[in-house]
């Protein structure tokens, strides 16, 4: 009799177990799975949004470019292709807020070292002064890994409108002329789509890791696709 009982107690832990498993897997199954909104630009500020696309609802991603990086290459949107990147922009000589965003996004670098599915790309605002030299000497400095982080320069106007179009980054004033000059904290999370996924305030240490929590989001959602 008491073998009898004791061969039931370990029949029913095992039915425990297995019935702890199954309700686990069934959770997860019916769980909604976290989302990041597809940023169009009738979402995000008009100040921030050229007015050639106020009405925009929906299909807006990040236009084609050639610019050219620390080391004399040639990058464009096909560098990015199948990659998740964070993007923002900068100048070298910058006394004030840029300091900290690269500092920030040297971090944020070092998150991301061993995951090939995400890059960085720095714009250079004053693309005349940040020669392929001086962004080159400024990666040393910063401890930019070239197969991770790319800083570019090249024409102002096209940098500026990539800015003000695409990553709906900066106030829609200027024309990219050499009186123009813009200055953005912005970091915009980009998807493998080439959308905005997210603006974060690169000089705020929470808001950087609520842009690494929302990657994180970001991956998840092209594992489980």
């Amino acid at each position: 009799m008491r073998r009898f009982f004791s061969q039931f107690k370990f029949f029913g832990i095992v039915l425990g177990i297995i019935s702890i498993i199954i309700i686990y897997f069934i959770y997860n199954a019916l769980k909604p799975q976290e989302r990041l909104p597809i940023y169009q630009p009738n979402m995000v500020n008009p100040e921030l949004v050229d007015s050639t696309l106020h009405d925009t609802k929906k299909y807006h991603t990040i236009a084609d470019f050639m610019l050219t990086n620390q080391n004399g290459e040639t990058i464009t949107e096909q560098s990015y292709e199948n990659s998740i990147y964070i993007a923002d922009f900068f100048f070298t000589t910058c006394p004030s807020i840029c300091p900290i965003m690269t500092k920030n996004m040297a971090n944020i670098q070092e998150q991301i070292l061993n995951d090939d599915e995400v890059m960085l790309l720095s714009h250079s605002v004053t693309p005349k002064i940040d020669s392929v030299e001086q962004l080159k000497k400024y990666a040393i400095e910063k401890g930019v890994i070239d197969a991770k982080w790319n800083l570019v320069t090249g024409d102002k106007k096209q940098i500026y409108e990539l800015a003000r179009k695409s990553y709906l980054a900066v106030k829609n004033d200027g024309d990219g002329g050499p009186f123009d000059m813009i200055h953005t904290e912005n970091f915009i999370l980009v998807d493998k789509e080439r959308r905005i996924r997210g603006f974060y305030d690169g000089t705020n240490e929470e808001e950087i890791r609520e842009l690494l929590e929302d990657l994180s989001i970001l991956k998840a959602s092209y594992q489980k696709s």
